[in-house]
């Protein structure tokens, strides 16, 4: 080759080169950027035929991109590679000259020639190989080697570079898919404070979409109340943090219930130490702060409530047996009365309070027969009119009323809470309606009073475990705020429900539904117990 061909040749060479390299540093996928390199190849050692083959992560070769490759010859090489591995094995001269005939034979070409250049990083590490066919007796050359050396460089880092891209696509769509389905809410701010992104959590505790809070200052966004801790949100002239800061506070939207969260902020730093972002997680810790005040509700409400009738059992019988007394018969009498009474109301509460620990371990176990509730409202109805003389009891459920499958014991205990709050609650007397009618397969029983009611708002927490309505007769009147929670969790036992209506001022009425014995109207579906 003359000085001026070899000079041009070079030059082409070099231009081929630049343009890859270019290429490399745009946004070209890679099996363009392979073709590029594989045409450039091809062209500069007068190749007729050529492709690419990537290592697979099953340390398999999967062919990626051809150059004036038939497509007879894809589907024959395809599941040859498939089963070969990059090993050293694979470049010895009988398996470069199999392949050669397998090309040749498919694509009818007369080739001759193959050459094969392994596509290797610095480690080492074989990522694939360039092959490339020719017609005629010349073999390639060394000097054809080295300068495809070159080619085979660059498409080595073009795999490497499309392998960390990848990788950091995957890594990024696994942290956005974490952030997106966390159970927590997580917001992302900028060293400003500004939000970036929000997750679909936080977007439900706060009301305000991933959209509405981009670019918002953080405070705009985690508005909190009745604060506690360190909040960076609600500091924005506080010094950028260094470790972890924590806070609690309050989320408060009209018409939701109050939330309260704990907030920490985790800073992100780069290499250098500057602040990058900061980590917002916000965990809604309500039921959590509920415990405790139920914790602490319930130690107050049950030391009151147990001091009460146990100081009053002591003192009576204390009177009784001082020596230095004489007491008459109707004295006696009306002391034990007193002791009696205090003795059932010691234990109603015991047993309350059993209960709900029963019904706490999903231990509460039901008797279920066939009962009347018309009897029983009726047995319960008259001992109740002896403990009030305000209070006057009607009974309207109809003699004929269809029994229903339920615990007689359990259901007098519903009796005896919604007949007691009806006393309790109004405390000006009245009439106490208890009614019953037939609903398709059920009993519908309501209990009604005209006490002082209950306000809306209170309505939704009325079957809480120790909620008590806010109201003036809420000192006056014992109990630990268990009756109507029992009545609730009993009814659900037997598959019936529990509702209440209530009007500030005019009285309330409490229903509860109960499965009758035998459905009014029967299917011909077969029911089985589970």
């Amino acid at each position: 080759m003359s000085l001026s061909l070899y000079s041009n040749y070079r030059q082409r060479q070099l231009e081929a080169l630049l343009e890859i390299s270019r290429a490399l540093t745009s946004r070209l996928d890679l099996p363009s950027l392979l073709r590029t390199i594989l045409g450039y190849a091809a062209e500069m050692v007068r190749a007729e035929v050529g492709y690419v083959a990537l290592t697979t992560s099953q340390q398999t070769l999967r062919l990626t991109t051809g150059y004036v490759l038939p497509s007879a010859v894809f589907h024959v090489l395809a599941p040859y590679l498939a089963q070969k591995s990059p090993a050293r094995e694979f470049w010895s001269e009988a398996e470069l000259r199999r392949q050669l005939k397998m090309v040749a034979e498919t694509a009818h070409l007369p080739l001759e020639q193959v050459i094969a250049l392994p596509l290797v990083l610095a480690d080492d590490e074989v990522v694939g190989a360039i092959f490339l066919f020719r017609s005629g007796s010349v073999a390639f050359t060394t000097g054809d080697r080295s300068l495809l050396r070159d080619f085979a460089d660059q498409a080595a880092i073009a795999v490497r570079n499309a392998r960390q891209m990848e990788q950091l696509r995957e890594e990024k769509a696994r942290v956005e898919a974490i952030i997106a389905n966390s159970p927590n809410g997580v917001m992302i701010l900028d060293p400003s404070l500004r939000v970036i992104v929000i997750n679909r959590a936080l977007a439900r505790i706060t009301g305000i979409s991933p959209v509405e809070a981009y670019s918002k200052p953080c405070r705009q966004v985690l508005d909190l109340s009745n604060v506690s801790g360190d909040h960076l949100c609600l500091n924005e002239q506080a010094p950028p943090p260094t470790s972890i800061w924590y806070g609690e506070g309050d989320i408060v939207r009209p018409g939701h219930k109050r939330l309260t969260v704990g907030v920490t902020y985790s800073p992100l730093f780069d290499r250098y130490g500057s602040l990058i972002n900061i980590i917002v997680t916000v965990t809604d810790i309500t039921r959590y702060r509920e415990a405790e005040e139920l914790k602490s509700t319930f130690i107050s409400v049950i030391s009151h409530e147990l001091k009460t009738p146990v100081s009053l059992i002591k003192g009576y019988a204390s009177m009784l047996t001082r020596k230095d007394a004489e007491w008459n018969a109707d004295m006696v009498a009306e002391i034990g009365q007193v002791i009696e009474e205090e003795s059932d109301r010691l234990n109603h509460l015991i047993n309350n309070l059993l209960d709900a620990s029963r019904l706490q371990a999903g231990a509460l176990k039901l008797e279920l027969d066939d009962i009347s509730l018309r009897h029983l409202a009726s047995t319960v109805i008259e001992r109740f009119q002896t403990q009030t003389d305000q209070h006057t009891f009607r009974l309207d459920i109809p003699p004929d009323l269809p029994p229903v499958r339920a615990d007689a014991r359990r259901i007098r205990q519903v009796f005896d809470n919604l007949l007691s709050n009806a006393i309790k609650y109004a405390p000006d007397g009245g009439e106490i309606l208890v009614s019953a009618t037939v609903e398709a397969d059920q009993v519908i029983v309501a209990v009604h009073d005209q006490g002082v009611g209950i306000p809306d708002e209170e309505q939704g927490s009325v079957f809480e475990r120790f909620y008590r309505v806010d109201s003036s007769l809420r000192r006056s009147t014992q109990g630990v705020g268990l009756g109507l929670y029992l009545v609730r969790a009993i009814i659900k036992a037997h598959g019936g429900d529990v509702w209440l209506q209530s009007t500030p001022g005019t009285g309330s009425t409490f229903y509860f539904s109960l499965p009758l014995s035998q459905p009014l109207q029967p299917t011909h579906a077969t029911v089985e117990n589970p």
